[in-house]
């Protein structure tokens, strides 16, 4: 193959998305992607575009969190527009409820400091709760509502990124593993693809729970994968229209009807096996905010692989040799997070200023 500008190592969420910024730039980028295209944590997601709920004060993240948010209005028409994929982001907001005294003073705080910081926040009684979502159950006190949280189908989503950055001229090479940085010096040179190598000055980590792995790194980041479970109920008479979630776990709708229920926080390697506890402790959460689905039909039951890190914030940024840069670690905000940070990486991949913050991520704090 002949050479590329940008070799971007991982087709989910944030590597589609440094694709697809680099491509309209007129860069030459190649996608390297282990497997399916956002077949990982991209895919086994929830979709929850979430900077206001459950965010504790101080959350070091916020301000990109709301950055990011924001992006993804825009996104969503853009991608529609460019390849006729509607990734179906929500018109309604986020609901938090709690269910004893101690989570209703959690509520009550986190309504403070966030009107005090000028954000949106509703607080709702018992009985608004129950009015705007019959199907939750009586055991609820009190809820939050975040009219500008959202979700989206983030499967539709990556279908939609890789759709449009291939539109734009980015070459994506499926179930092909990177083999290898090339480097001459300190310098990266390309690619290793199996027998191949794609020359390109420039390589985008974005290889998710697997961005640690990759072979040559002389400074490899400390990601490791953070097992999470979904439990998916076919399409019931619930009528859920908003993303409920409580400290627990979370219900998230679908427009196809389905509602998806999660989720675990596991430390189990690079095991994607599905566990009766977990799913267990996932149908307690959903029947905890909505009894009914006690009866429902499971139409499915998965496992992804978050990248987390010893921190909980992302790496992104230069990497340990020239022409490296690393975008991963978004933990369990892949999706709000993964647009923003791949546009930013892009930038940075061309020399510019990235347009946010990325000091407190930098690779460099674990060196």
């Amino acid at each position: 193959m002949s050479g590329f500008d940008v070799a971007v190592v991982g087709g989910g969420i944030v590597g589609l998305s440094a694709a697809r910024a680099l491509a309209a730039d007129g860069a030459r980028v190649v996608v390297v992607e282990r497997g399916a295209v956002g077949a990982e944590a991209s895919g086994a997601a929830a979709g929850m575009l979430i900077a206001q709920a459950d965010t504790a004060a101080g959350f070091p993240l916020l301000e990109m969190a709301l950055l990011a948010r924001a992006r993804h209005a825009g996104l969503a028409a853009e991608l529609e527009a460019e390849t006729a994929i509607a990734v179906e982001r929500s018109t309604v907001g986020v609901i938090e409820v709690a269910f004893s005294e101690a989570e209703d003073a959690v509520l009550r705080d986190r309504a403070a400091w966030q009107r005090a910081r000028g954000l949106r926040v509703e607080t709702l009684t018992a009985g608004d709760v129950r009015a705007l979502e019959t199907g939750l159950g009586p055991a609820v006190r009190s809820g939050l509502y975040f009219e500008n949280d959202r979700c989206v189908d983030n499967v539709r989503l990556v279908r939609a990124l890789a759709a449009s950055a291939a539109a734009r001229g980015a070459s994506i090479l499926a179930g092909r593993s990177a083999g290898g940085l090339v480097l001459e010096g300190d310098r990266v040179t390309g690619l290793r693809v199996g027998d191949e190598t794609l020359r390109a000055p420039m390589v985008l980590n974005a290889a998710g729970a697997w961005a640690g792995l990759l072979p040559g790194d002389p400074a490899p980041p400390p990601i490791v994968p953070v097992r999470g479970h979904i439990v998916a109920f076919r399409p019931t008479s619930l009528g859920l229209r908003h993303v409920v979630c409580s400290h627990r776990g979370y219900l998230v709708p679908r427009g196809d009807g389905r509602v998806l229920a999660g989720s675990t926080v596991e430390r189990a390697g690079f095991d994607k096996s599905v566990t009766a506890a977990a799913v267990a402790t996932i149908l307690g959460i959903a029947r905890e905010l909505a009894p009914a689905l006690g009866a429902a039909d499971i139409a499915e039951t998965w496992a992804g692989l978050r990248p987390g890190t010893p921190d909980d914030l992302p790496i992104v940024g230069p990497g340990g040799a020239s022409g490296l840069i690393h975008a991963g670690g978004l933990f369990r905000n892949g999706i709000l997070l993964g647009p923003l940070i791949g546009e930013a990486v892009a930038q940075l991949a061309l020399g510019r200023d990235p347009g946010i913050d990325l000091g407190p991520f930098a690779p460099s704090r674990f060196r």
